[in-house]
């Protein structure tokens, strides 16, 4: 988040209609609205999806399992396949070639484009939602608002031990929910879900939760907190 700081002052004086920022290699963009808030990469595939669904109706979104719930929710509206992936772009590809996807995001900032050999794109994912607002008639944020329903802490870090005997621990609390193992453990209630997955690249865990209300969103993530520790620093 803080790499877009200069980034928001820049929209804010400019009185700039939205923000652009691309990673070293322009494989990822991330957005920012007239108000410099960060409109997250899950929200900006449901902006694609409208696009991707007109254009091939019926067909399958891509979204990483990090993402809202809104996700899914959207795709099904506009009469599409949400297709649920682990994290990581060699997974995300090969899904969808598997699947019939025509595109989709992670959460990281990829963009997926079944249109452009399956690769991902910073650059193109830019154009593709500058045309989608242009073809709403909207502005980012207007676009953006109506679909920020729920309360997520996006993904937090710890650095532990014994990823494997936390990740034993967050399944034994909520054995109650609805568990899978995609990608580490993703545990789904009717009013919150969360997803504890080992780094693919660092010693750490990383955390996912997402609720219905402020309260319960701050109050499950406090209890996943009593498991997994304090964050580690970014």
């Amino acid at each position: 988040e803080s790499n877009l700081d200069d980034l928001r002052a820049a929209v804010k004086k400019h009185k700039a209609p939205l923000g652009l920022a691309f990673d070293g290699d322009a494989d990822r963009c991330a957005f920012v609205d007239e108000d410099g808030r960060t409109v997250h990469a899950d929200l900006i595939t449901v902006l694609l999806a409208r696009g991707f669904l007109q254009r091939h109706p019926g067909k399958g979104i891509i979204y990483d399992l990090r993402s809202s719930k809104v996700v899914p929710e959207e795709i099904l509206k506009l009469g599409g396949r949400p297709v649920r992936e682990r994290v990581g772009h060699s997974f995300m590809k090969e899904t969808m070639r598997r699947e019939d996807c025509i595109g989709g995001g992670e959460l990281s900032g990829h963009f997926y484009f079944a249109e452009n050999y399956y690769t991902d794109c910073g650059v193109l994912a830019a154009i593709m939602v500058m045309n989608q607002l242009s073809a709403e008639g909207k502005s980012l944020k207007q676009a953006a608002d109506p679909l920020r329903k729920y309360f997520g802490t996006g993904e937090i870090n710890f650095k532990v031990a014994d990823k494997d005997a936390l990740m034993k621990q967050v399944q034994n609390k909520y054995r109650d929910g609805k568990i899978d193992f995609l990608d580490g453990v993703t545990v789904t209630y009717p009013n919150w879900w969360v997803n504890v997955r080992p780094s693919n690249t660092e010693p750490f865990l990383r955390m996912c939760l997402e609720a219905d209300t402020k309260q319960l969103m701050e109050q499950k993530r406090d209890e996943l907190f009593a498991i997994l520790g304090h964050p580690a620093d970014h």
